[in-house]
């Protein structure tokens, strides 16, 4: 009886050590996407990119275009639908700049904002 003691507390032990190190392989995995994708994006916007310069080169790259909003009405349907976790942070950005165009690459969804003259601005990354 000893032993199916010692043998059910190594397995929860071991259990238990597996789903942690999983979880945080998971984490650590989103966050250097994420700071990937962010860095990315950080060096284009130094560049001051035009909307139309920026979205032919991520075309070239295969990230599509999934929302154009022209309106606060499709504004607020484009950050509600694709916002994610980050749906507030991406509407103060969007008070703030008065152009949104929103790119989808293989596994984030960007959120890029213009000043008046098609200039990025500012941007979001939501994973996909």
């Amino acid at each position: 009886m000893k032993r199916l003691w010692i043998l059910f507390g190594a397995f929860v032990v071991t259990a238990t050590t597996l789903g942690v190190a999983l979880m945080l392989g998971t984490w650590a995995f989103e966050y250097h996407r994420h700071s990937q994708h962010a860095t990315r994006l950080e060096r284009v916007m130094e560049q001051e990119p035009t909307m139309a310069r920026l979205t032919e080169g991520l075309a070239n790259e295969g990230t599509t275009v999934l929302a154009a909003p022209e309106t606060a009405e499709d504004l607020q349907v484009a950050i509600d639908t694709h916002g994610g976790a980050i749906v507030e942070t991406i509407r103060q950005k969007a008070r703030r700049w008065p152009r949104l165009r929103v790119y989808r690459t293989a596994d984030m969804i960007y959120f890029i904002f213009f000043d008046d003259d098609d200039v990025m601005r500012d941007f979001a990354c939501v994973g996909a």
